[in-house]
């Protein structure tokens, strides 16, 4: 009778299997789609690299390449140099060492991710630009003339190296210091007993364990230098960036503008290359699953002395002086904040961004899970490809994005428009392009790679045994997902969710190319009011922008703290 009633359960649980499967199928099927018809922007860029440029390139050659190499270059090293030394050295003093002040700094390090490298630059800029309060001080005060001395300029090169650097430290910081919590005590005290002083356990097993996730964020850092468009074309420094949009925009040569545009993504991916070639067999793994308390080093006199002030200048320079300026200026200037544009432009910028950031996580979430194979994690690679190319749309600069979407949704449209002509004599016009559904399809292509990346790490931490577990409860499917998996991925969901919007309120060159008629954000009316020289009056717009951007990054730093195994968050700090 036993025997009996175990074939006749697992006779029905047979078609349930079926039914799983078949939904499985379904959903990966699902997934392929949405994968390619996101990728279509960027298989549209890359495909104008094939597209004969003529006799344009001849000219860029003998005009202005040499220069926007030059400084694109001068960008690349700059950067690097700048966000390798202030991230990771400043993750290892919080992670590594007790001085005072350590545990604000945990978190203030993030502060700069909610500055805008664009609005950073503007506030310098009326700081310390020949009729800036710094300058003109200096001349009341010591009765100089123009010619009596020199200040450094900001807008340079130069200055744009410094702008980009102060913002964009924060992703280097942030992955060294989760690489720095996640390693092993065990190892760092083989250090110790080998007589390694702080800086001998640094530089010869902390940073060698922690390489690859530093050149990952250094990455991300570079792929934003890059694809910077408002700090440089307000700076007036020509590089690839400000090249392709004009080329594109300007000169009306796509073809050229896009092999322009690859040209600058080999930066990075040269340097991806050369760093995985480099790294050769060598791997990093953790062979200890034992997790103690960190010790940290105690510093005192000057070395906390210098902690200290190693930590504060970035925060300083890059989010509490700029902010500050930001602040008095809007004071200065209440009516630019206190009328009836203010509210529409924050409700716009906030709005859009919302509906941005909850379709970009329902959809890398749908991607991952595709890739993953469903709940059963039999992974496909040609799901994972498919994947994988949608996600590029991070290291495409916004310019040349914004035009492979305006492509294809020109096409859409101009062909419903034509079938609807030729059948109903009736004109449909633009349904899409020139619409918030074309710019928040923009957003999405965009950062989908900010989320599918942190969602991917979380539910790459669900084990099989998992899935096990509640199968033998019956729990499959979408409803394993449901109840099994969100509980667990619901901190890095969140985390996706205000990044993304972080990087929606501060996107400009897409929002400035692909935007609706009439319709403006935060960041496009600051930008305007830049570029027509009334800082005092894009101080508010700026401000709104920093102010939306710093909960999450603060939400963020704490999420950091407690990714330590074996540690309570709140002890780390």
């Amino acid at each position: 009778m036993g025997i009996a009633e175990y074939q006749q359960q697992g006779s029905l649980k047979r078609p349930g299997r079926r039914g799983n499967n078949f939904l499985s199928m379904t959903g990966a099927g699902l997934s392929m789609l949405v994968a390619l018809l996101v990728a279509v922007p960027i298989l549209v860029v890359f495909g104008f690299v094939f597209v004969p440029a003529g006799d344009i390139w001849s000219h860029l050659a003998s005009t202005v390449l040499p220069v926007y190499l030059l400084n694109t270059l001068i960008l690349f090293a700059g950067v690097s140099v700048l966000v390798v030394f202030i991230g990771v050295g400043t993750a290892w003093l919080v992670t590594m060492c007790e001085f005072p002040g350590r545990r604000l700094f945990s978190w203030a390090m993030f502060l700069p991710l909610a500055m805008p490298a664009y609005i950073i630059a503007y506030t310098y800029t009326g700081m310390f630009d020949f009729a800036g309060p710094v300058q003109t001080f200096l001349r009341d005060l010591f009765d100089w003339t123009r010619q009596d001395y020199w200040f450094p300029p900001v807008r340079s090169v130069g200055g744009a190296v410094l702008m980009l650097g102060l913002v964009l430290y924060p992703y280097v910081y942030l992955v060294s210091r989760a690489a720095f919590l996640e390693q092993s005590i065990c190892v760092l005290e083989v250090g110790r007993t080998l007589g390694r002083g702080p800086w001998g356990i640094f530089f010869h097993i902390a940073l060698p364990l922690a390489r690859p996730a530093i050149v990952t964020g250094l990455a991300l850092a570079l792929m934003e230098t890059l694809s910077d468009f408002g700090t440089v074309q307000y700076f007036a420094v020509d590089t690839f960036t400000t090249g392709i949009f004009r080329i594109w925009l300007g000169m009306g040569e796509p073809a050229a503008a896009a092999q322009l545009a690859a040209m600058l993504m080999g930066f990075v991916f040269l340097l991806v290359i050369v760093e995985r070639l480099n790294r050769g067999a060598r791997k990093y793994h953790h062979t200890t699953g034992r997790y103690q308390g960190i010790r940290r080093f105690p510093l005192s006199g000057l070395r906390a002395g210098g902690a200290f002030l190693a930590c504060l200048l970035p925060v300083f320079l890059g989010f509490l002086l700029p902010s500050g300026w930001l602040l008095h200026e809007s004071l200065r200037h209440p009516e630019a904040v206190l009328n009836l544009e203010f509210p529409a432009l924050a409700f716009s910028s906030i709005s859009v961004a919302m509906v941005a950031s909850l379709l970009t996580l329902v959809i890398a979430m749908g991607l991952v899970y595709g890739m993953r194979g469903g709940v059963s994690g039999r992974k496909n690679p040609v799901r994972t490809a498919a994947v994988r190319v949608s996600a590029m749309g991070y290291a495409i600069p916004g310019p040349v994005l914004a035009v492979g979407v305006m492509i294809p949704f020109g096409f859409l449209d101009n062909s419903v428009d034509a079938f609807m002509r030729s059948t109903f004599g009736i004109s449909t016009g633009l349904l899409l392009s020139g619409t918030l559904v074309a710019l928040i399809f923009a957003y999405m292509v965009r950062f989908l790679a900010v989320a599918l990346n942190t969602v991917e790490a979380s539910v790459g931490k669900i084990t099989p045994n998992m899935d096990r577990a509640a199968r033998t409860m019956g729990v499959t499917g979408l409803k394993a997902v449901i109840r099994v998996h969100i509980p667990i991925i619901s901190g890095s969901m969140m985390t996706a969710l205000l990044l993304v919007f972080v990087d929606v309120m501060k996107e400009l060159p897409a929002t400035l190319i692909m935007r609706p008629f009439g319709f403006e954000t935060l960041a496009v009316r600051a930008y305007e009011l830049a570029s027509d020289e009334r800082l005092s009056e894009a101080a508010g717009p700026s401000l709104a922008i920093v102010a939306a951007g710093i909960i999450p990054v603060i939400i963020l730093s704490r999420a950091i703290a407690r990714s330590r195994p074996g540690q309570d968050g709140g002890a780390e700090g």
